[in-house]
């Protein structure tokens, strides 16, 4: 069974997700930890559980999500997952993070791309992967099935949706991905956010201002 650990790192308030299961092996989505005090308190997770981190996975690469990237597969020897339309965004990070006051460490490359249909594993776990682009265009969504929930990035939101005025996002390409594919998966799945409180699929369908 997967245990979900979530961290509230950076400026931006931006959710970072540890998943692990009875194996102890584990991955991060999305590392924000840019501070030292961030790192220690993943490493001190990490380390209180005794876990073996295999993977780093990007929903997407926009700063915020991606500030840990360096310090996590150094620290973890882990290596990166992201989709390969989202690369552009990736290197993007160093020329543009002085501007919101972060001095980026360069992301190391990834070793392997995402691609919608892919199946991540960890110990006894799969993460499916979706293809969900509009907030950015390599953006990418992770489905557990059994446990019925999806670490979904910056796709939704409780009551709102991703912005779409960032370089390479879209709006009704944003609005199509979320209803294709995240309004595909049952009203009961746990929708865990890039940002705030989780949801679900259900409750996003009867009260996002955005999708109704």
């Amino acid at each position: 069974m997967i245990k979900i650990q979530t961290f509230v790192f950076n400026g931006f308030q931006e959710n970072t997700y540890l998943l692990y299961d009875e194996t102890n092996e584990a991955v991060i989505i999305d590392p924000g930890c840019y501070s030292s005090s961030e790192q220690t308190e993943l490493i001190d997770f990490v380390t209180k559980n005794n876990l073996n981190v295999l993977k780093l996975l990007n929903t997407h690469c926009h700063i915020d999500h991606v500030l840990g990237n360096n310090f996590v597969c150094k620290k973890f020897n882990a290596d990166l997952y992201i989709h390969e339309l989202d690369l552009a965004t990736l290197h993007a990070t160093t020329e543009y993070g002085h501007l919101y006051g972060f001095n980026v460490d360069k992301s190391p490359e990834p070793t392997h791309f995402l691609n919608d249909g892919d199946k991540i594993t960890f110990g006894n776990s799969t993460l499916d992967v979706l293809f969900t682009p509009g907030h950015a265009p390599g953006h990418v969504v992770f489905v557990n099935h059994e446990q019925k929930f999806v670490i979904n990035g910056d796709v939704l939101f409780k009551g709102s949706i991703g912005r779409t005025d960032l370089p390479g996002g879209n709006h009704n390409t944003l609005i199509d991905s979320i209803k294709t594919k995240m309004f595909a998966l049952p009203d009961d799945f746990i929708v865990h956010t890039g940002h705030g409180p989780t949801t679900t699929i259900g409750y996003e369908k009867k009260y996002n201002p955005f999708l109704n």
